[in-house]
């Protein structure tokens, strides 16, 4: 199993020099101690003290160092052994010998085997060193021999030649420059190594905090940022490597040079530890790589999903304004020209959407791809891609649509055209038929024959679509050809005698139009009940829609009351209801059950009779124009629900309903569909008017369509109405609400201080004015954050003004945006403009009646 980074940041210590201490003494050239190599018989290390002057002052803590450093350099086996300790004091004193047993006695840190003593060989202190082992021997407290040595010869009997220096009389071959040497650059490549992996591992922690940013722009600086300090480490290891590789050569020098050379004991352990800190590197290294390759998999990943949203963002874009354009095609034409100019329009179209749309595909198989490519955001890239083929689908379906529904329409209008054009020519036929030349049996066959070949060609011309039926220009025409026939066969059969022809005169010829005056009256007429036609169908769109979609809303009134408002009354539920929403069940749905019940009693069934009678829809309106006031109170009712709604919304009541009903909108967005419902109905009435102007019903569409825009308008309003605060009477009371909105007011009092005059002159007041017929009062805006929600405007009461006691200026100064009020003989002065561009209308608000003469200023 591969170890991660920090598990070798914490093995590379001291440890990869077994035994070694934390930092390396200050071994000098002059040193008094050595470990040369040698090794005993049972291959026990030999540690030698040779001959030196200042042993006696070497600080203690120095020499401590020394020989702990000393014995952790050979190996756990070889320690275990024990050491051989060679005390070289040949040519010193007895006291030396005494001073260095007793020093290593307190001070060696290792196991010991043996202790050999090479004694002084001057006569007298070799007589007081053999007298002093015998009775100091115990004060050393050593538990292992001590063998006093005469000479070297005797150390040959105990130690072989080959594993002792030249100083001690044998072949081993040591430069204690060169073991310094090798011992330095050994600590300082593992010292090496142990820093490597600690920043390896640094830089691995860093790695995996990282938070991946949001944009493509930081993500690339992101991933610059990483693989650049990526490749430096890369190159520490490197040079790690290089270094350690070049110690592994020095070490091995002697026997490369020379074939006969062999490596000390010492020495073999030198380069299994250089070998075993190059296995950790290589380890190391991996372990780096491995983290590596998962990181920079990730960030090149985050990289390619950030690519991928941005696409998606401008490509969604691309598409929203393509299908908004597309929604605009709602024109069929009404002559084959116009057909065809938007054919070309909607070929223009196709084209424009071609770049999109293959964007759209292409980004939509990279998405596929990254999916492939076990992508980590694969829950968010499936969805887009998703969203895309169903833009584009849909494009394509509606382009279908539209194209089918612009082919028949093109269709529809080529045989209304040729059908026009054979009306025109038998129209022409029929009159440039001389009624003298048919009085004649030959005249009249010959006629006859005219007719009976032009009748012939009618099959090419006859119109196929059945929705078009009323259309009676060839029905007419036929019936005047059936009719000439029957007087030019009663011509042709009649036996007369030969009579003298006689021109008839001006005034007793028949009376015809001529061909050019009848053919463009015949032609307009076709040409408007083919349109008259078309606006039908569409009239007939508008019915089903508004029928349907008001099933819809039936039955969704129905699952809110039977599936959560029924429920709040569940014994078995009850426990679930919070607390803030308990007795509160009329504030949480206002009238919503009212609605449903006019819904479905009423409304829907007269709006089903409309089918077959759609110019009764304004009637069906205008009828309900009462009842639809329920909207009002709904509308006044909604803040109140709203706010108890964000109190409770989460609670598990709402949601075991909301699992029952299978619904996957919440309860807030079904309560929302009454307002939607009374906006629906004017967006239909809008449409239905298109299709009915000038015809049987439109006025009763007009007026209904002015009564679904007043309750919406009061239904804002009274939601305005419901927020002032600070007015100590009823606004209730104030009767119906004819205006409300913001407005800059400047207010200009004689009495008033002449400073704060003229400040107002210069300084406007944003107030919010309610117009009542008996009074008007100002107010000021506040909207107030409500738990995080949208604000929540209220209007604070500051002032009111009775409309029956103020006098009106319409313009001031030719600003029509401007406009004054002013009381008690201009006292007080109050100057109000509209916040919008467009002037405002006070001559439609008869409340602005100019004041009684005691009231205008002198």
């Amino acid at each position: 199993m591969t170890p991660n980074l920090e598990e070798l940041g914490q093995d590379l210590g001291p440890k990869c020099l077994p035994g070694s201490a934390p930092q390396s003494p200050n071994l000098g050239l002059n040193f008094p101690v050595s470990l040369t190599g040698g090794r005993g018989k049972d291959g026990a290390p030999i540690i030698t003290f040779p001959e030196y002057a200042g042993f006696s002052d070497i600080p203690d803590e120095d020499f401590l160092n020394v020989v702990t450093y000393l014995t952790s350099i050979p190996s756990l086996e070889a320690a275990s052994i024990g050491f051989i300790i060679i005390i070289d004091r040949r040519r010193d004193k007895w006291s030396a010998v005494k001073a260095s047993l007793t020093r290593i006695a307190g001070a060696f840190p290792g196991n010991l085997q043996l202790v050999f003593v090479l004694r002084p060989s001057r006569f007298i202190q070799r007589a007081i060193a053999d007298i002093g082992i015998k009775l100091y021997r115990d004060d050393f407290k050593m538990k292992v021999p001590i063998i006093m040595l005469n000479s070297i010869s005797d150390l040959h009997g105990y130690i072989d030649k080959s594993q002792l220096t030249r100083e001690l009389g044998g072949t081993l071959e040591y430069g204690h420059s060169q073991w310094i040497h090798h011992r330095t650059a050994i600590e300082n490549f593992a010292m090496t190594v142990k820093t490597t992996a600690q920043m390896l591992q640094t830089f691995g922690t860093d790695l995996a905090e990282t938070e991946l940013p949001n944009d493509v722009q930081c993500t690339e600086e992101l991933l610059s940022s990483h693989t650049e300090q990526h490749n430096k480490l890369k190159d520490e290891l490197k040079l790690a490597v290089k270094q350690g590789a070049t110690l592994l050569t020095c070490i091995r020098e002697p026997v490369t040079r020379s074939a006969t050379s062999k490596l000390s004991p010492d020495e073999l352990e030198n380069v299994a530890t250089v070998e075993r800190l190059l296995a950790q590197l290589d380890e190391t290294e991996r372990a780096f790589d491995q983290f590596w390759s998962k990181h920079h998999l990730k960030l090149e990943q985050c990289l390619q999903l950030r690519h991928f949203e941005q696409d998606f963002r401008e490509v969604k874009l691309a598409l929203d304004n393509l299908m908004e354009m597309q929604a605009g095609f709602t024109d069929i034409g009404d002559s084959v020209s116009r057909v065809e100019h938007i054919l070309k329009e909607r070929k223009q179209l196709e084209e424009r959407g071609q770049e999109p749309l293959e964007k759209a595909q292409s980004l939509a198989l990279h998405g596929d791809q990254l999916i492939q490519n076990n992508h980590y955001a694969i829950d968010s890239i499936r969805p887009k891609c998703v969203e895309l083929r169903r833009i584009c689908d849909d494009f394509a379906n509606e382009t279908k649509k539209k194209y089918d529904i612009l082919g028949k329409s093109l269709e529809l209008h080529k045989q209304l055209d040729k059908a026009s054009q054979w009306c025109e020519a038998g129209i022409y036929l029929l009159a440039s038929q001389a009624v003298d030349k048919c009085q004649s049996q030959e005249g009249a066959e010959t006629a006859l024959c005219d007719i009976e070949r032009f009748l012939e060609t009618a099959s090419d011309h006859q119109l196929l679509n059945p929705h078009l039926r009323e259309i009676e220009s060839q029905s007419n025409v036929q019936e005047m050809f059936e009719k000439r026939q029957v007087s030019l066969k009663k011509l042709a059969a009649k036996q007369t005698r030969p009579v003298q022809p006689v021109a008839p005169h001006p005034e007793s010829s028949p009376k015809r139009a001529s061909p050019k005056s009848i053919r463009p009256v015949t032609l307009g007429k076709a040409q408007r009940k083919m349109t008259s036609g078309l606006l039908s169908l569409h009239s007939d769109h508008i019915i089903n829609e508004l029928i349907e979609t008001e099933r819809v809303y039936v039955e969704e009134l129905q699952s809110i009351i039977e599936g959560y408002a029924s429920e709040m009354d569940n014994p078995d539920l009850i426990h679930l209801i919070p607390t803030a929403v308990s007795n509160k069940k009329e504030v949480l749905f206002g009238n919503l059950t009212e609605i449903y019940e006019f819904h479905n009693r009423i409304f829907l069934k007269e709006l089903e009779n409309c089918i077959e009678n759609p110019e009764l829809l304004g009637r069906c309106f205008l009828k309900r124009k009462e009842d639809l006031q329920i909207y009002e109170k709904y509308c006044q009712n909604k803040p109140r629900s709203e706010a108890l709604w964000r109190q409770c919304g989460d609670s598990l009541f709402f949601q075991e309903c909301q699992r029952k009903l299978d619904q996957k909108l919440s309860l807030d967005a079904y309560l929302l569909k009454p307002v939607q419902r009374i906006t629906k109905y004017q967006l239909l009435l809008k449409e239905m008017l298109k299709c009915s102007k000038n015809s049987e019903g439109t006025a009763e569409l007009e007026e209904a369509l002015a009564t679904v825009l007043d309750i919406i308008k009061s239904a804002n309003d009274s939601m305005h109405q419901i927020a002032i605060t600070g007015y100590e009477g009823d606004v209730h009371e104030l009767g119906k609400l004819l205006l409300q909105g913001s407005f800059n007011v400047w207010t200009d009092h004689k009495k008033g201080h002449n400073k704060v005059k003229d400040l107002a002159r210069f300084k406007p007041m944003q107030r919010h004015l309610f117009l009542y017929a008996k009074i008007l009062l100002f107010c000021k805006k506040r909207e107030e954050n409500t738990d995080g929600h949208e604000k929540s405007p209220s209007y604070s009461f500051k002032n009111s003004l009775k409309m029956s006691t103020v006098g009106i200026t319409e313009n001031v100064k030719g600003d029509n945006k401007k406009f004054e009020i002013w009381y008690n003989g201009r006292e007080e002065v109050y100057i109000i403009q509209v916040l919008s561009s467009i002037p405002f209308p006070i001559s439609n608000y008869p409340v602005f009646n100019p004041p009684p003469p005691c009231l205008l200023p002198s």
